[in-house]
Order: structure tokens, then C-alpha cells, then sequence
């Protein structure tokens, strides 16, 4: 009898985690319908500087990342990762309202901070939830494949947004107003989602030191290269507020979202479905240069062309790390304490982004925007040369450890 081929070894993705991708993809168009028009009203309607809404996108993200420390801990803690998934994408889509009826940027900021609250209680139990129930084998495809339609919500929410402002003659509010409708479909999808059909039991772990260093050392060095990854990319709100600085008209601002979007889409799901194969270490790699390449080319231009090659770069910079870092956490995380894991992780990587994004728009403000991308370039190769201090890390399965040679930088052995 013929032993199986590897294709056919290799386990199928979950169907509860393509559930879960439609409802990110609903939820993300409804998300960036907001995002790509949001700083237009900020700077046009409402007067706002870059530093602010550098300060505003900061805080947001920063929020979202620091929510889910809780989010994270409260899932493992009680057992179960779907409630707080259905109260995190339930609070967003009710909040959407509120951005149409903003008359000023404190109710804006309001609206924006609810928002991104809403992503932080969903994202560490989601992401634990995808850990949980994607095979090893699959994991890199598993996390690349909900982050792809993830971002192709991503893609089609700001051309639904430039048909809209074409239709209802630049009509920002009105437009707001249609972001709504994604949402609710999203929730009403969640809502009928089955349960896992095995809960885990209960694990808390203690947020002391002693406690957070059961997590493994493996863990820490992922968590410091997290946070020089986020010092180096900081919010996209700077590439839109980049198409207005060169002259796109506004109506044609979203495009930038959508061209982001789309690289990021098509190459998200390729790169975690190689990530099971070779190095996640050499593809993060590979995804810094990318963004090094994305500042240079956009504190350059000064025309469309220029602009659109940087955002391409920018979202190819996307599809080459972010799945692949949160494959990383299910990797060397206890299954247990998976949700901890990732909320301490975007913890860590949320204050960073914070510094990050008010860095960008004071340096925006003083020197002008070539020194924002500069200085993101200039952190970008910073951050990969760090890259080897990853090591060689073991994937937890089972709750055993097994060693994993996708994670090896190259040129280092496999430990034995």
C-alpha cells in the first residue's frame, strides 16, 4: 500500500475557522469603510492637526492591544473564547452610529476609542480560539487564512466607501451612515456560530512576574521583537493622510486602503501556508525589508505613482508578518494560557505603537512628512537585525513540546 503524500497527510482547515474568517471580513469592511475616510473628516471637517489624529490612532490601537491582555486572561480563565468574541464585534457594530453624528473631534476620538475597545475584547480570545482549534501542521495556513479574509473586508470597505462618495456626491456622513449595515451582518453570523465542540477547563495564570515567566523564554523574546516590530510600523492613518499631502483627490483617498488591502490579502494566507514549511523567522525577515522599502519609497514621492508603490510594499510588509507573528504565539504559548499569551503580547506591542504613532505625527508636524517615513525605515532595519535573536524555539502540542524547524532562523541547528 502507498504511504500518503504530504498534501494529503496534512490535515483540513476547520470549518469554525472559516466561519470566523466571514465574520472578520464583514466586520472589516464595515471597519475600513470608517478608517479610510476618518481622518479626511478629522483634517478637513473638524480641523484637526496631524499630531492629533497621530495621538487619536495611537491611543486607539494602543487600546485595542491593551484590552486584550483582559479579553485574553478572562477567556482562558472561564473556560470559553466565543462570549467575549460575540461582545467585542457587538460593541463595534454599535458604536458605528456615533462617527456619522460626530460634530467634533472629542466625539470622534469617543466614537474611535469604543471602537478599537470593542476590537480588543474580541482579538486575543479569536485569536486563542484559532490557536485552539487549528492542527499544528496547519497552523501557519490556519492563522494566514483568517487574516486574508480578514483583509479582503479590508479591500472591499473603502471601494464600497469611494462608490458612496461618488454616488452621494462627497457626502462623508451618508457614507458613515452605510458602514453600519456590514457590521450587523457580521454579529447576526457570530451569533449563529456553534460552540467548539470541546471547552477547555478553566486556567488562570497569575499576572505577576513569576507568574507571566511560566509563559517560557521563547515567549519573551517574541514579545520584545514585538514591540520593535510595532515602533516601526505605525498607524495607517499617516499613508492616507500621505495620498491628501500629494494631491489625490478626496473622493479617491480610500484607494490607498484598498491597494494596501489587497496586497496584504493575497499574500497573508501564501506566507502562513509556507510558514508550516521553512522558517517563520526568514519570512519575518523578508516582511521587514518590505517595510523599509514601503518608507523609503513614500518619503520620496511626491505623485500618485510613488505613493501607490510605497502603500503595495506596505501591505506586502502586512501579508509577510502579521499572521505569521500570531502563529509564533500559538507556538511557544501553553495552550492553557493561550489567551494570556496574546493578550500580554499586543499589550507590550500596543504601548508601542502608541509612542509610535504620536512620534509620527510630531515629526510630521515639525519636519514634515519625509521624516516620518525615514525615521519608520531607519527603525525597520533596526528591527531586522533583531530577527535572529529569535532563536530556536518548540511548538507546544498536546501539552507536550515538540521542536519545530519552521521557526530557525537560517543558519542555526535544530537544538536536540
Amino acid at each position: 500500500m502507498n504511504a500518503p503524500s504530504t498534501a494529503q497527510a496534512r490535515p483540513a482547515i476547520p470549518r469554525t475557522i472559516w466561519a470566523l474568517g466571514f465574520v472578520s471580513l464583514f466586520t472589516d469592511m464595515s471597519s475600513e469603510m470608517v478608517h479610510g475616510l476618518l481622518p479626511v473628516l478629522l483634517a478637513g471637517g473638524l480641523g484637526a492637526s496631524a499630531l492629533v489624529i497621530g495621538m487619536i490612532e495611537g491611543a486607539a490601537e494602543a487600546l485595542v492591544l491593551v484590552t486584550k491582555v483582559f479579553s485574553g486572561y478572562l477567556s482562558d480563565a472561564i473556560g470559553r473564547r466565543k462570549p467575549l468574541v460575540l461582545l467585542g464585534y457587538g460593541l463595534a457594530t454599535a458604536v458605528k452610529p456615533l462617527f456619522p453624528l460626530a460634530d467634533s473631534v472629542a466625539m470622534v476620538t469617543t466614537a474611535r476609542l469604543l471602537d478599537r475597545f470593542g476590537k480588543g475584547i474580541r482579538g486575543a480570545p479569536r485569536d486563542a480560539l484559532v490557536g485552539d482549534l487549528a492542527p499544528p501542521e496547519v497552523r501557519g495556513a490556519a492563522f494566514g487564512l483568517r487574516q486574508s479574509m480578514d483583509t479582503i473586508g479590508a479591500v472591499i470597505g473603502p471601494l464600497l466607501a469611494i462608490g458612496l462618495m461618488w454616488l452621494l456626491a462627497d457626502d462623508i456622513r451618508a457614507v458613515l451612515w452605510w458602514a453600519v449595515v456590514p457590521g450587523i451582518v457580521a454579529v447576526l453570523l457570530l451569533i449563529r456560530l456553534p460552540e467548539p465542540a470541546h471547552e477547555r477547563k478553566p486556567a488562570r495564570l497569575p499576572l505577576t512576574r513569576a507568574g507571566l515567566a511560566r509563559l517560557g523564554p521563547a515567549f519573551a523574546r517574541l514579545t520584545v521583537l514585538g514591540a520593535f516590530f510595532s515602533l516601526a510600523r505605525f498607524s495607517e492613518a499617516f499613508l492616507v493622510l500621505r495620498a491628501s499631502d500629494v494631491g489625490m483627490p478626496m473622493t479617491y483617498v480610500p484607494l490607498v486602503l484598498v491597494v494596501m488591502s489587497a496586497v496584504y490579502a493575497l499574500t497573508a494566507y501564501p506566507a502562513g501556508h509556507l510558514s508550516d514549511r521553512m522558517s517563520r523567522a526568514a519570512i519575518l525577515a523578508v516582511g521587514m525589508v518590505m517595510l523599509a522599502l514601503a518608507d523609503v519609497a513614500l518619503a520620496l514621492t511626491y505623485n500618485p505613482i510613488g505613493l501607490f508603490v510605497g502603500v503595495a510594499l506596505w501591505g506586502l510588509h502586512m501579508g509577510l508578518t502579521q499572521g505569521i507573528v500570531a502563529s509564533l504565539i500559538a507556538d511557544v504559548a501553553p495552550a492553557e494560557h493561550r489567551g494570556t499569551a496574546f493578550g500580554v503580547f499586543n499589550l507590550v506591542s500596543g504601548v508601542a505603537l502608541l509612542v509610535a504613532s504620536i512620534l509620527a505625527g510630531w515629526l510630521w508636524d515639525r519636519y514634515g512628512p519625509a521624516w516620518t517615513f525615514w525615521t519608520g525605515a531607519g527603525l525597520s532595519a533596526l528591527t531586522l537585525l533583531l530577527i535572529p535573536a529569535l532563536g530556536s524555539v518548540s511548538v507546544r502540542r498536546d501539552g507536550e513540546r515538540r521542536h519545530n524547524p519552521g521557526f530557525r532562523p537560517p543558519g542555526l541547528k535544530p537544538q536536540t
